[in-house]
């Protein structure tokens, strides 16, 4: 089994400032404190074209498909728009699927909502692609939870920090039992799905 555990971090907003990218930032350097090593996808730095299938696949998602590669375990973050996910953060997920299987995912949305229909349209996603999700996410109100780059609310940096814990735990366990899944000769088991 590998020592390192590796955490992604996607940022699904292309505002400067977004406070799903703030969340998100904070709970990979709370990642990092588990022992995890953590990078961070913005989807406004790498810009990836519209997923066509019959595209080929441009420099942006070669590079982005490198760093997913590495990625153990994922942080999706995205400002929750008429109840939905950002359109920029959809189209990533358009574009990998079969890296995700088998892979623990965490939900953070800026919202004045709550962004729980954003989080179920995500984990329907991450479902879909045959990833793991976390039962709960952390939800962030802008101004109210933000002081600058630092949580202003003790509860959502409370979350934060539980949300990234839980993650890098629970993430280790289920990469590791894949991977042994993966090499065993075992037929009835999910991995098995994913061999040669």
């Amino acid at each position: 089994m590998k020592n390192t555990f590796n955490v992604l971090g996607v940022a699904g907003s292309t505002r400067q400032g977004s406070y799903s990218t703030r969340a998100l930032k904070i709970a990979l350097e709370y990642a990092k404190k588990q022992g995890a090593e953590v990078r961070l996808l913005e989807l406004n730095r790498i810009v990836l074209p519209l997923y066509d299938p019959s595209a080929p696949a441009s420099k942006e998602v070669e590079r982005a498909a490198e760093i997913i590669a590495w990625a153990d375990a994922f942080i999706l973050a995205s400002p929750d728009y008429h109840g939905s996910m950002s359109g920029t953060l959809k189209n990533f997920l358009d574009h990998f699927y079969e890296e995700f299987a088998g892979k623990v995912f965490g939900y953070i949305v800026a919202s004045h909502e709550k962004g729980l229909t954003v989080m179920d349209q995500m984990r329907t996603a991450v479902r879909q692609c045959y990833g793991w999700s976390m039962p709960y996410g952390v939800s962030v109100n802008g101004p109210q939870d933000f002081t600058g780059n630092e949580t202003a609310s003790a509860k959502s940096s409370s979350r934060l920090r539980m949300m990234a814990r839980d993650l890098v735990v629970y993430g280790r366990l289920v990469r590791d039992q894949f991977i042994r899944d993966f090499g065993s000769n075992e037929a009835d088991t999910f991995a098995a799905h994913y061999r040669p």
